[in-house]
C-alpha cells in the first residue's frame, strides 16, 4: 500500500472500509441500534492506523477519532468519515457511504467516496462525463429534514425533489448523473462534505457555500454551515435566487 500515490491510496482505503462495513454488516450479531456505533468504530480504527502508516508526515481528520490540533499545523490533512450515515447503514439503507479525502492548504484536492452497496468507488482521479441536466431537474434533498432553500429553488425551477440519505450520497447522485443539483443549508462538518466535494471538483461539477464563497478545509471551526453542488451551468442561476432569497439567519 505504500507504493500507492495518493488518490489511489484514498480510493483503495475507501473501498476497503466499506468491504469492512457490509461484513459487520452482514454478521449479524448486532441490533440495529448498535450496528451504527460497532461500523463507525471499526472502519475508524481501519482507516486511522491505515493513513498513520502509510502517511506519517500528514495531519488526519476524522469524524470518529479525537482530534488534538496537530493538524491545523499541517498543509496536507486526510479528513475521514468512516460512515457518512450512520443511520442509513444502521438501517439497511443503501444511501450511505465512506469518505477518504485529503486536503492540502485548505484545497480539497485528492477525494474518494464508496458507496458500499452499489459496489461504487468515485474517485477524483478518474473523472466520468457529466449527462445534461434532466428536464424536469432534480434536487437532491435530505430524506427527513429538506433544506428549506432547496424546497423553495426547486419550486422556482419547476425541480423534483428526490430524498437520499447521507452527505455522501446525495453528492454522488450529481455526480452520477442520477440528480442536477445538491443545496444544504442546515449545517454540516468538514468530513460530511471533504471527499464528496474533491470528487464533484474533478468531475467538472461547481461546488461552493451558498453565497458562492469558496469551501475551505482544515479549519480551526470544522462546522460547514451550507453547500452548493450543480453544474456550472446552473450554478449561476441557482446562487443568483438564492442572494435574491437568501436563508435566515
Amino acid at each position: 500500500m505504500s507504493g500507492l500515490d495518493d488518490a489511489g491510496l484514498a480510493a483503495h482505503l475507501a473501498e476497503t472500509a466499506g468491504r469492512i462495513l457490509l461484513d459487520v454488516r452482514e454478521s449479524g450479531v448486532f441490533s440495529p441500534a448498535a450496528l451504527g456505533k460497532a461500523g463507525d468504530q471499526t472502519a475508524n480504527a481501519f482507516l486511522v492506523h491505515a493513513l498513520r502508516d502509510a502517511r506519517p508526515n500528514d495531519g488526519l481528520l476524522s469524524e470518529e477519532a479525537k482530534c488534538d490540533g496537530a493538524r491545523l499545523g499541517k498543509s496536507r490533512v486526510w479528513i475521514v468519515d468512516p460512515v457518512d450515515g450512520t443511520r442509513e447503514y444502521g438501517e439497511a439503507r443503501a444511501d450511505w457511504a465512506v469518505h477518504v479525502g485529503l486536503a492540502v492548504d485548505g484545497v480539497p484536492m485528492i477525494g474518494a467516496v464508496a458507496l458500499p452497496d452499489a459496489g461504487v468507488v468515485l474517485r477524483s482521479d478518474r473523472p466520468n462525463p457529466l449527462p445534461p441536466p434532466a428536464d424536469p431537474l432534480r434536487i437532491v434533498v435530505s430524506r427527513t429534514r429538506p433544506a428549506h432553500e432547496a424546497v423553495a429553488i426547486a419550486a422556482r425551477l419547476y425541480a423534483t425533489l428526490v430524498p437520499m440519505g447521507s452527505a455522501g450520497a446525495k453528492a454522488m447522485a450529481v455526480v452520477r448523473g442520477e440528480a442536477d443539483i445538491y443545496l444544504h443549508s442546515g449545517g454540516q462538518y468538514e468530513w460530511d462534505s471533504m471527499a464528496p466535494v474533491a470528487v464533484a471538483l474533478a468531475h467538472g461539477l461547481h461546488c461552493s457555500r451558498i453565497d458562492g464563497a469558496p469551501l475551505r478545509y482544515n479549519m480551526e471551526d470544522v462546522y460547514v454551515p451550507d453547500l452548493l453542488i450543480c453544474s456550472k451551468q446552473l450554478a449561476g442561476q441557482v446562487l443568483a435566487m438564492l442572494r435574491e432569497h437568501p436563508p435566515a439567519q
